[in-house]
């Protein structure tokens, strides 16, 4: 039937059409060749296609998924990333740099690498996975209940806190204690997390609590690395780590910037916009992602993979570093692989509504919507950007007050529990 449909489409003379007629309410007529007007069979806003990204809808204190949102309807998913994978990348990537780096790592030659973290949300899975990973990695994780304990620690001068403990490390037969000296939400006056600028004078307060006793400066994304490097670190050629791969950041590992972990945004982008042009079209939704589409779009399983129970795609991830980085400059050029024009006569134009939950995220504004809007040409989608204050879902929400002029709704959440403010609107 979707083929025949399809086939009716390409013909010009639709008689039913796969998606809402994105530019007037679910009572707009169609028109037809000859100027009159014919009946409409309009899709009702929740069985639109639905991809959450970035934001997995989620318990933020269990983690545990809500799988309501994510089998919202027939045509939802969520895109992402291996979380676990990347956080446990992470801690390798600064593991391997203090044992690379054993001889001048230890700046006031103490016997004790100490590091300080920068945490992004402390209910966001992500930030709890990048915590965890640092602390795994470097020996400092103390679990409960059989999980890693990710809460910030405030102040650790003297390695008594109880959320972690002292790790021990060995490198030419010499032992160095590693511990976290302190660790924060980076969370701002006005309730808006994972903030650059609240990184930036977290890391004057602990230099100066804590001097030459830094080592390492880990963060749980670049945006809060790159704010404590230009504070701090870089002056008194502290190594920094962060996350996200963010242009900026790479170009900093020239000036000493430890380095940062891609997440592989240009596939993540793609496969936002991928999976809800495929809905749209009525094909496989493998269609451009495992299996090559008529444009010759694919991707191999080495950059991503698809959990069908979580109806989740993640892209995998990549550490860079000094030894690679400069082939990560260009952190918007779209995936070589998937950047085939798809034919506008086989593939029409669709609408589809696609929010940032935070414009001043410096990944989401600089890389991710860079990335999408690269996309959206080649996949034949208009698409309305909205940003997001970082703090309510209501600055956002309050901005999908008509659904019925989109076909399909791409949402990134402020809270990974608020899933539920989304869908309502899509359910009236």
């Amino acid at each position: 039937m979707k083929k025949r449909l399809l086939a009716l489409a390409l013909a010009g003379a639709m008689v039913f059409s796969l998606a809402a007629c994105s530019s007037g309410g679910n009572d707009a007529p169609a028109t037809d060749d000859q100027g009159g007007t014919s009946e409409t069979a309009e899709v009702a806003n929740k069985d639109k296609p639905l991809v959450w990204f970035n934001r997995q809808p989620s318990n933020s204190s269990t983690g545990e998924l809500d799988m309501s949102a994510l089998q919202f309807n027939d045509n939802t998913y969520y895109v992402g990333f291996d979380a676990n994978q990347g956080a446990e990348l992470q801690g390798t990537m600064i593991l391997d740099y203090v044992k690379a780096n054993i001889d001048t790592i230890d700046r006031n030659g103490d016997g004790i690498i100490g590091y300080v973290l920068a945490i992004g949300d402390i209910g966001h899975n992500d930030s709890i996975a990048r915590t965890r990973g640092v602390r795994a990695a470097l020996g400092t994780a103390v679990e409960k209940d059989g999980a890693i304990i990710s809460d910030p620690v405030g102040s650790n001068a003297d390695g008594s806190a109880t959320a972690v403990q002292d790790g021990n490390l060995e490198v030419n037969g010499k032992t160095y204690i590693v511990r976290e000296l302190a660790s924060q939400e980076m969370k701002n006056s006005a309730g808006a997390t994972w903030d650059a600028a609240t990184a930036g004078n977290a890391i004057g307060t602990w230099a100066s609590s804590f001097g030459d006793q830094i080592d390492i400066v880990a963060s749980n994304n670049d945006g809060m690395g790159m704010s404590m490097f230009n504070a701090w670190s870089k002056s008194n050629k502290v190594p920094t780590f962060g996350y996200d791969a963010n242009a900026d950041a790479v170009a900093a590992i020239a000036e000493g910037y430890g380095g940062t972990i891609s997440q592989h945004a240009d596939v993540q982008a793609y496969l936002t916009l991928r999976v809800l042009r495929n809905a749209l079209d009525g094909v496989d939704i493998d269609t451009g992602i495992g299996t090559e589409d008529d444009a010759g779009n694919v991707l191999t399983d080495d950059v991503y993979y698809y959990d069908e129970a979580a109806r989740s795609y993640y892209a995998l991830n990549v550490a860079v570093t000094a030894d690679n980085y400069t082939e990560f400059t260009d952190s918007t050029k779209v995936y070589g692989p998937v950047g085939n024009q798809l034919d506008a006569s086989a593939h029409p134009e669709k609408s589809v509504w696609l929010n940032i939950y935070n414009a001043a995220d410096n990944f989401l504004s600089a890389t991710y919507q860079p990335l999408l809007q690269n996309y959206d040409d080649l996949l034949n989608l208009k698409v309305e950007y909205i940003g997001g204050d970082g703090q309510t879902e209501a600055n956002i929400t309050n901005r999908l007050s008509n659904p019925s002029a989109y076909d399909a709704f791409a949402i990134n959440m402020v809270k990974t529990d608020n899933a539920a403010s989304y869908t309502a609107l899509l359910n009236q």
